[in-house]
């Protein structure tokens, strides 16, 4: 079924207790662990982008083999399964050895033009690094994961991706609330997929310990197997210290890239510990994560973090840098002089201020970054319960109907607000005449500034369609989809995955997948915050 290529555990130390019981390991970057076999596994949906990308055929997606192999029944010949070992600061703080509680790699393996895939089963059983937690993951945790992995891909975010969504036939026990009050749900394994699971993590843990021989092999690993193009472009003997610190500012750039992603479509990772960040600036772990409807700087889909609220919205860009420090400090070891660490995260400074601008000006249309109209909208977005993804999609239209015509009582509703973005705002008794002014005023110097330009309101209209969405994973959705699966209804899943996988485009016989958050999610749970429990 797979050419496999399972360089991870073939290169770098494994845990000499072979044993699977929870322990501190130590040097070693990795245990190998067997999955737990599950009583009635059932195929939920899969990802047919990544099946093909992988090789497999219809035929095989459909078969009894790939069922049990990706509920964690069978090992393929050539498979090697194992559990990573990495730490992580946790909410600010260090947290010691965590890795790998609840996932099992199975393989890495080749897939198309010879690209190479790790498989990683999600929910299948405990490690040696599981603490005191089962292993086990539930249906609803595992939606989510499968569905954002995909819906992220088709974004244009870089994310780890997912292939398929098993129910395992057994319930598994989760107090979702941390109330007191554990519940038995349906348990699942989802199998993700990324070229590398490699966190910031797994350097930190190293270090910790002061295994510099170690941290200096996994290291050149990383960089040799998961950045290839920058290995070759150094010989040996310039592999040094300003090489490591180097290497620290690609990781700085790719990062910077994928926070100014996360801003454009308005997605709230929700637990930002540098355990859950991808060396390859991937989305990774996709937990208590959500998406900005109202637009709130300050908004996070995590109940843990609801009084701190480290990782809201407006928060992901610095806590990005923050989580890169700590790994300049973990490869301190490596390059011993501040000057070229400095260096390198000044990259992701640089790197995120010039690609926001840059990002918020194709948002709005523009050819150049207007601080000040950007300022002004932001607090205007802020002023009232105002839907982040459809306020944008709107205003599209808003200039391309402005620049038309010059009557502008067509481009109002009867209370004022401009029609095209009428279905973003919230709560009517908010549009106050003041807020009506500012409204009116900013979009007139908006589209003055756009008449100056030059362009053809439906070529920008079509341009900001381009990075604006119209269909996002909200919190809700996810939720029906949930509900509908518990149900019965697995087509549910597929159903929203197919609007998901067109984004970008009007689908207008799926228009009630773009509409807004309804009144009675604003509350409920799993629309809108939830738990690190899964």
């Amino acid at each position: 079924m797979f050419q496999y290529d399972n360089r991870f555990t073939a290169e770098l130390p494994a845990d000499t207790e072979p044993r699977n019981f929870r322990r501190q390991v130590f040097a070693a970057c990795y245990s190998r662990v067997q999955p737990t076999p599950v009583p009635q596994p059932r195929l939920l949906a899969y990802s047919r982008e990544m099946a093909a990308e992988l090789g497999l055929s219809l035929e095989q997606v459909q078969s009894d083999t790939f069922l049990q192999v990706f509920a964690g029944n069978e090992i393929l010949p050539g498979m090697d399964p194992f559990a990573m070992c990495y730490g992580g600061h946790q909410f600010g703080n260090w947290a010691g050895q965590l890795g790998d509680g609840r996932a099992i790699n199975l393989a890495e393996v080749r897939g198309g033009e010879g690209r190479r895939w790790t498989l990683q089963l999600k929910g299948a059983g405990p490690t040696p690094y599981s603490r005191t937690a089962d292993g086990l993951a539930v249906l609803r945790s595992s939606v989510r994961e499968f569905l954002c992995s995909e819906a992220m891909h088709h974004l244009g975010v870089p994310t780890t991706r997912a292939l398929s969504l098993v129910a395992t036939g057994q319930d598994v026990l989760r107090d979702m609330f941390y109330d007191g009050n554990p519940q038995y749900e349906p348990g699942a394994v989802v199998c993700r997929v990324a070229p590398s699971f490699t966190r910031f993590g797994n350097f930190e843990i190293l270090a910790a310990r002061q295994d510099e021989a170690l941290l200096r092999q996994l290291t050149d690993f990383t960089i040799r197997n998961d950045f290839p193009e920058f290995w070759e472009s150094r010989a040996t003997a310039e592999r040094g210290p300003q090489f490591y610190a180097d290497w620290l500012a690609e990781v700085c750039r790719r990062t910077a890239t994928l926070m100014v992603h996360w801003m454009r479509v308005g997605f709230v990772h929700g637990v930002m510990n540098t355990d859950n960040l991808s060396i390859l600036g991937l989305t990774i772990d996709y937990g208590p994560y959500g998406w900005l409807e109202d637009y709130d700087p300050n908004w996070t889909p995590n109940t843990t973090d609801a009084q701190g609220r480290r990782y809201a919205f407006g928060q992901q860009p610095q806590i990005g840098l923050w989580n890169l420090v700590r790994l300049a400090n973990a490869l301190w070891p490596l390059v011993l002089e501040k000057e070229p660490l400095q260096a390198a995260l000044q990259v992701y400074s640089d790197r995120y201020q010039a690609e926001f601008q840059g990002m918020m000006a194709a948002k709005l249309g523009l050819s150049a970054y207007d601080e000040g109209l950007v300022e002004r909208l932001f607090l205007l977005l802020g002023a009232q319960e105002t839907d982040y993804t459809l306020f944008f999609r709107g205003l599209a239209t808003h200039q391309e109907h402005a620049l038309a015509d010059d009557d502008a009582l067509g481009l109002w509703d009867a209370e004022g607000r401009p029609l095209a973005m009428a279905s973003a705002y919230y709560r009517p008794e908010q549009w106050t005449p003041e807020i009506q002014q500012q409204t009116q005023q900013w979009l007139s110097d908006y589209v003055n500034l756009l008449r100056s330009t030059g362009v053809a309101g439906s070529v920008r209209r079509e341009q900001m369609n381009r990075v604006n969405p119209q269909f996002v994973l909200r919190n809700y959705l996810a939720q029906l989809a949930i509900d509908a699966a518990a149900a019965g209804d697995v087509g549910a899943i597929e159903r929203l995955l197919e609007v998901l996988r067109r984004p970008y485009d009007d689908q207008l016989d799926q228009a009630d997948y773009a509409a807004r958050r309804p009144e009675w999610a604003r509350q409920r749970a799993g629309c809108s915050m939830l738990s690190c429990s899964s």
